[in-house]
This record gives C-alpha cells, structure tokens and sequence, in this order.
C-alpha cells in the first residue's frame, strides 16, 4: 500500500527529467488507475475499510432493518442509545449510531462514543494470558497456586442436611486438586460470585467478604478468596465467578508489572485501540454513554464510574472501549491472531482458544449455564457446538461474549463475520443479544 501511494504521489509530482515530456493526459491516465487499483469501492475509517453492504454479501434493505427497530425501540424510551457494527471478510458494512449516549444531557449518540464493557473485558485479558502461555512463561496445566500461593489447598463448601435435627448444615472437604489456569479461563476454577452462587451459604460468604471492593487491589481479592470456601470441586463444574480477576491478577504477577500497563503495551497499542482501558481520561469523558434512570423508582443506573483511574483493576470486567476499537480486537481473533500485519498470537493458539473445553461438563440444561444450550466454552469466550439448540441464529464454531452494561459481540468464522453492539441499558442487555443475532443473519444475502 505505502509503495503504490509513493508512486501515485510522484505521478502527480514533479517526475526526473526523462519522463519531461510525458503528455499531461498520459500522465493523468495514471493517476485515475492508480487510485481505482487502490481504492475501487472500498472507503478508509480510522479503523477497519468500508465498503458497501452488497459488496460482503449483505443486503442494506435488510441491513435497514436495524436502525427501524432500534430508532423504534429508543422512541419508547426502551433504550438511551446505541451503535451497531457489522464487518465481514474484513471490511465493515454496517456502522451506525443510534439515540443518545446521555438523554439527561441530551447528546446524541455518536459512532466513537466510549461505553463500559464490563465482562467483555475478560476475552481481551486471556488473549494476554495466552501470550504468557506462547512465550513459555506459564502452561495452562500449572496449578494457579504456583504464582498466587494464597490460592493452594483450599476447601470445597458443603450444603447438607444435620441426620438428627434435619435442619440445613454446611461443612467444608478438601479440594481434590487445586484449580490450573485452564480451570480459571474457562471457569471451571471452582471459584464464584456473590450473586450467582449456588450454595446460599457460600454465597453468603463472598457477599460479607466484599470481594471486588474498588479500595482494594486485585493482589488484596485474593487474599480474601485464600480464605473463602470453594464452590465446587475445581475441573468439576462449570461457573460464571471471578476467575478473570484472578488471572488478571496472575498477569501481574509473571509479567511483573500492572495488568493496565502490560495490557496497553501488549495488546492495546499494537492493535491501536486507542479509547480502550480501564478509565476515561479527561480529555474524552464528554463521549462516554451513559444510562438512564430507573423510570420506577427514578434511581440513577447502576454503572461503575470511569472517570478515574481505579484501585481495583478488574480483569473481569474493568475496562472501557468504542465499537471500532473493539471490533479490531475481534478481527485480530478472525485473523488468527493478527491485523495490519502485526501477530498477538499464533493460529494455532488463536484456534485452540476458540474450540470447547468443556466437553460433558456443559451444563446445557441448567438455567444458570450462561452460553446458553447449543454452546460449550472456550478460553474466554462461548462456543457453539451445533447449529440448531440455541435461542438464536449462528454457526457452528461461532463465539460470543457480553458485558453486564449491555455491551455484546460475536465472531462468525465460517461467515467471516464479526459484530459488535454497544449500549448502556442493564435491564434489556439479554434481549437485544437474542434481537441482534436476528436481524443480522437475516440480511446475509449471498
């Protein structure tokens, strides 16, 4: 590319003294192929080429079906505000912003507005894990208590029931093998949250022990989780919890330095995603979205603030990002591991990370197992294993993650698809999952 602008830009230039008596036309001639050859139909954003939806196989009456439902959606006051981005074989087609990205201040909406990503902070933080892993700095069968100690012989919380009294009771067994760093990307750790564990009394438990507190660090939530009782028996069971943190925490640990630094340095910049971290600076917090009130209770929504650089950098779900900015990380991932000519990670890793590692362990009948029937996890992310099964449309091999703010994404590798949704509704983030993945797959048309 930079050689044949160089040689466009000496057409139109002064050329040596040979070529003098070039006819102006000739040279006029060139210039027009020049930028047909590069260019054609394709238009350059600051992120990813654009082009038109019909050139990747979409049809826009279709693809206008999108802005009809959410700009509807956003009338009825549903959602403040939205920006969707569609991009396939490597070249977006559909970039759009919708509504407000702060009603009470009444800004529109606009296509590099900075959201809160929540959990999808954690795929960004295992691709930093895996990069560890390829350069031989940790292997993914090492339990995590070999660089995080406080994490070794923990025990496993029991629910039963007292054989005299008949009332509930709760005991503690030793762990059959501490958790590995595979356990904790595809949380199977044995490790939990507050909301979401099974046993009340463990749940109890990580609720008093206030695990996640932003006074605190990460180094400090481990501590506390050497001292709380496992969930399950680790590699027995699968469940939503914050194994991220710990490895984020593991990051800083075999790095050496803090999980922003080494994260912004080998993942971030490289791929230029210049809006992503774990706060807004000054500069841009007038392009952060927001929420809006509860329309009940009038209660502001509950949203972490990112005007600040935090203690507690969450692994799990810390960071801030744009839709291009994201959309480039997921095009690294369709790429097997690269973009613009530079490699994070290797095909092979990339592949591995993106096949099942649950196998039987997927609870595909249990409410609680978030990818939801038809998938099995990964190393960060859901994986579907089947076509049908699932609640929405997809493609065997496809992947997804979402963020509790409403954020959400999927890779289609077999389509060569990659789609990034952005807003900030808490309340309605599952059913535009599900509405997305609709209107999307219906305007393929190739």
């Amino acid at each position: 590319m930079k050689m044949a602008l160089s040689f466009c830009l000496w057409v139109i230039g002064e050329p040596p003294s040979k070529e003098k008596e070039m006819i102006p036309w000739f040279r006029l001639s060139i210039v027009v192929v020049c930028f047909c050859l590069l260019f054609g139909s394709v238009a350059w954003t600051d992120g990813l080429p654009s082009v038109k939806p019909e050139d990747v196989g979409f049809s826009s009456p279709r693809l206008e079906r999108i802005e009809a439902v959410l700009r509807a959606d956003i009338e009825k006051g549903r959602i403040p505000g939205a920006v969707v981005l569609i991009a396939r074989k490597g070249k977006i087609a559909y970039f759009e912003s919708f509504g407000m990205k702060n009603k009470e201040a009444r800004a529109p909406m606009q296509k590099d507005s900075i959201f809160r990503i929540y959990s999808m902070t954690k795929p960004i933080v295992s691709v930093g894990v895996m990069m560890l892993c390829e350069e031989g700095r940790i292997t993914l069968t090492e339990p995590a208590s070999k660089y995080l100690p406080e994490l070794g012989g923990l025990k496993v919380g029991v629910e039963g029931t007292n054989s005299l009294t008949g009332k509930p009771t709760f005991y503690t067994v030793p762990a059959q093998r501490d958790m590995t760093i595979q356990d904790l990307l595809r949380h199977t750790s044995g490790l939990t949250c507050e909301s979401l564990a099974k046993s009340p009394t463990v749940r109890s438990m990580y609720q008093k022990a206030n695990l996640g507190n932003h006074n605190e660090t990460a180094a400090e939530m481990t501590q506390k989780l050497g001292r709380l009782p496992l969930a399950y028996h680790p590699g027995t069971q699968w469940e939503y919890g914050v194994s991220t943190d710990v490895l984020g925490r593991l990051i800083e640990v075999v790095s050496g330095v803090p999980l922003d630094r080494f994260l912004e340095g080998r993942v971030l910049r490289p791929l230029q995603m210049e809006d992503t971290g774990f706060y807004v600076r000054p500069e841009k917090r007038n392009r952060i979205a927001e929420g809006v009130r509860d329309p009940k209770t009038g209660q502001p929504p509950d949203l972490m603030d990112v005007t600040k650089p935090p203690k507690f950098l969450s692994g799990a779900g810390g960071m801030v990002s744009t839709a291009m900015d994201y959309a480039r990380f997921l095009q690294m991932l369709l790429n097997k591991g690269t973009l613009d000519g530079i490699r994070l990670l290797s095909r092979k890793t990339v592949e591995y990370m993106t096949a099942d590692h649950l196998g039987p362990l997927a609870a595909r009948g249990d409410p609680g197992y978030i990818p939801g029937p038809g998938y099995g996890f990964g190393l960060g992310f859901a994986v579907r294993q089947q076509d049908g099964l699932s609640y929405w449309p997809g493609t065997v091999d496809d992947y997804w993650w979402a963020g509790y703010g409403g954020t959400y994404f999927w890779i289609d590798p077999q389509e060569e698809m990659v789609v990034v949704f952005m807003m900030q509704a808490i309340a309605e983030r599952g059913y535009y999952r599900a509405l997305l993945r609709n209107l999307v797959y219906q305007a393929i048309d190739d």
